[in-house]
């Protein structure tokens, strides 16, 4: 798309860290960063994507059905090393062209998922790409000015990934049990919180205890709130991997985490906000 239509939605992306609204209001996107082909600058590009566990993303190079590919997908097969803004962290990616087979089964997850890029294709000749990006290791970095807006930006991402859940099992219908594409984002949503809790547990509290022993009850209310939130991950895992599935069962197993979960994190935000800030 051209940069007059995609600079005010980077713009307001970043601003509010990663939530955007018009036409892509409530949708999974990120900011691709390419480096150009031709003239070797960087490129932007709002894209929408879908997890798909192990650190890695897929994006779809539709380009709406046109007869080209877009240029970011031009930019990317020339320099394969990408820039990804996920609105919470900042991070560099790999892009590996998904082939054949994994390819295929990629798009298909894609269109059961949202119809509309079965119609993009019907629109052109060429095959669209999916495109992975594979998290390069290191640290993370987040895009939040204190400690403390980091862990209500990072709390954020998961309130907004888990209603974007719920909304997609509530929309999915029965018939058909549930889709593998809302399998893969609840186990994604999983294991980010299962690694969001544990990096918790052995790095900011024992910092946190050390400094302040007068938090010694907060800490052990959120750590049992950890185990017990690690049980319902247990159990959410559990149905998912049913493959009779029942998306009714799903829903009810995720709204009980949402519902666990959000008491969790507005009272460690209200207790260890005003910490990290001060």
């Amino acid at each position: 798309m051209p940069n007059d239509f995609n600079q005010p939605i980077i713009e307001e992306f970043r601003a509010n860290h990663g939530r955007v609204g018009g036409w892509f209001e409530g949708a999974r996107l990120v900011l691709l960063t390419t480096t150009g082909a031709r003239s070797g600058k960087p490129h932007t590009t709002p894209v929408g994507y879908y997890p798909d566990g192990d650190g890695r993303i897929l994006v779809i190079a539709s380009a709406a059905g046109a007869p080209k590919h877009p240029a970011w997908y031009h930019n990317l097969l020339a320099n394969p090393r990408v820039t990804v803004e996920s609105g919470v962290f900042t991070y560099e990616a790999d892009a590996t062209v998904l082939r054949g087979e994994e390819r295929d089964r990629a798009f298909a997850r894609a269109v059961e998922a949202d119809s509309g890029w079965a119609d993009y294709q019907a629109r052109t000749s060429r095959v669209i790409p999916v495109v992975a990006l594979t998290e390069i290791p290191g640290p993370p970095h987040i895009n939040a000015k204190s400690f403390g807006e980091a862990i209500k930006v990072v709390h954020d991402m998961f309130r907004h990934e888990l209603g974007l859940i719920r909304k997609e099992i509530a929309e999915s219908g029965t018939a058909t049990g549930l889709g593998t594409q809302l399998r893969v984002n609840c186990l994604t949503v999983c294991q980010g919180l299962h690694n969001h809790h544990t990096g918790e547990d052995t790095m900011l509290f024992p910092m946190l205890a050390d400094r302040h022993p007068e938090l010694a009850p907060v800490m052990d209310r959120l750590k049992q709130e950890h185990v017990q939130i690690a049980g319902l991950l247990a159990d959410l895992k559990k149905v998912v991997s049913d493959a009779e599935a029942d998306p009714r069962h799903v829903l009810a197993e995720v709204e009980r985490l949402t519902d666990e979960l959000e008491a969790h994190l507005v009272y460690e935000e209200e207790q260890l906000i005003p910490l990290l800030d001060a």
